[in-house]
């Protein structure tokens, strides 16, 4: 993939998803903005320019450094809380929507201009769930959330289609990162994980990162509103 002289920003890119992404566009010829509340060490040896930024907050001044340029924003912060519906407070409905849906308004909100102005397209990567179109019990509120995100990236896509900016968006399955570990940390949760799947794992960082990294390149210049998922066939195969 030829990212030569791209001005490329991910949001939440200090573990899992993010970090993977990072590190695979790290090793191109790319010019890489990250922003987290925190920079981890993964992260930070990586060496790109980092911004401090809580994806819960409004955006402020915090992007005032970045290029008048982007090429491409993907935005990867999300949460995974597990419940029956019933002892899931609206507070926590409200948490989830906040940062899987608002953060990523707020952070397009304030880098539509820089995208509308790249030569040929831009691309926005943003995060659903194989939860927002297959019912699974105890995921009313992430999935609820995430297929906002779905819609979001629809609309967006139609709104900016003639700008150049592309919008898609990718549903993964159980992902082993950090926002995965209560859900994998035993051998027996893990195997079971697994055999959910039709393809007999679960996803791993790098296999997200690579279709991210895909669709954030100008090899994915015809794609746009779409919602891919990435899920070991788990939302369609029985």
């Amino acid at each position: 993939m030829d990212f030569t002289d791209k001005n490329i920003l991910l949001i939440g890119a200090s573990s899992g998803i993010g970090l993977a992404t990072a590190q695979l566009l790290s090793k191109l010829e790319v010019n890489l903005f990250t922003a987290s509340r925190h920079l981890s060490p993964e992260l930070e040896v990586l060496g790109t320019t980092h911004i401090t930024y809580d994806a819960t907050q409004p955006v402020g001044t915090a992007f005032d450094g970045l290029p008048e340029v982007l090429h491409g924003v993907a935005y990867f912060p999300g949460s995974i809380k597990l419940r029956p519906f019933e002892r899931i407070p609206s507070e926590d409905f409200q948490a989830d929507f906040d940062l899987n849906v608002l953060g990523a308004v707020r952070v397009l909100q304030a880098t539509i201009k820089r995208l509308k102005k790249a030569e040929g397209t831009a691309s926005v990567v943003l995060f659903s769930t194989v939860a927002a179109d297959t019912g699974m019990s105890f995921h009313t509120s992430i999935a609820t959330a995430k297929a906002a995100i779905e819609g979001l990236t629809r609309s967006l896509a139609a709104e900016y289609a003639a700008s150049g900016v592309r919008v898609n968006c990718i549903a993964p399955s159980l992902t082993n990162t950090p926002l995965a570990a209560a859900l994998l940390n035993s051998p027996e949760k893990a195997e079971a994980g697994a055999k959910r799947h039709p393809l007999q794992r679960i996803g791993q960082p790098q296999d997200l990162a690579y279709t991210a990294s895909f669709l954030l390149s100008d090899h994915s210049s015809f794609v746009t509103g779409q919602v891919i998922a990435v899920d070991g066939g788990m939302g369609v195969l029985k």
